[in-house]
């Protein structure tokens, strides 16, 4: 293994969910893409497929092999149903934890844009990153998304 080339989401609409990460949280666009060819309909293993992709980076994240860090997929065909609220528990469930200088004054901002969140940001009471806070929120289709302030580390952590 040579390193992480993307990880990636399966949305609804992907006009929608663009918005969403690049304009309240700050991804920045790299590329969009149709994809409706015999290779993709190999690789994603559906005989009919047509989508359409977006990639997108965290501003500031080195580049490594990659030119983008998220992707986001929308399968024209076939249309899928969505998981529905509430399906963290599930197996086969994922979450996009990104780190944020403010939990609370960053969870104020997305509250007044109109944002979910299963509960304010809580203060991380045990374990590595215990002093720190976090908290649990959903994009437009219910993607599981978490916002880390780490604690304050001082000294040799080795």
């Amino acid at each position: 293994m040579r390193g992480v080339w993307h990880f990636s989401f399966t949305v609804a609409d992907i006009d929608r969910s663009v918005a969403f990460y690049r304009d309240l949280l700050g991804f920045e666009l790299v590329h969009q893409q149709e994809q409706n060819n015999d290779y993709t309909r190999r690789l994603v293993g559906y005989d009919d497929a047509d989508l359409r992709i977006a990639q997108l980076r965290v501003p500031g994240q080195p580049r490594g092999l990659s030119t983008h860090d998220l992707e986001l997929v929308e399968y024209r065909t076939p249309r899928g149903e969505p998981f529905g609220p509430g399906h963290r528990h599930r197996p086969g469930a994922a979450h996009l934890a990104m780190c944020v200088e403010d939990a609370l004054a960053e969870h104020a901002r997305l509250v007044d844009n109109g944002v979910r969140f299963v509960s304010p940001p809580q203060e991380i009471t045990a374990g590595i990153n215990r002093g720190g806070y976090t908290c649990y929120f959903t994009d437009p289709d219910d993607i599981t998304l978490e916002l880390v302030q780490p604690p304050v580390r001082t000294g040799d952590m080795g």
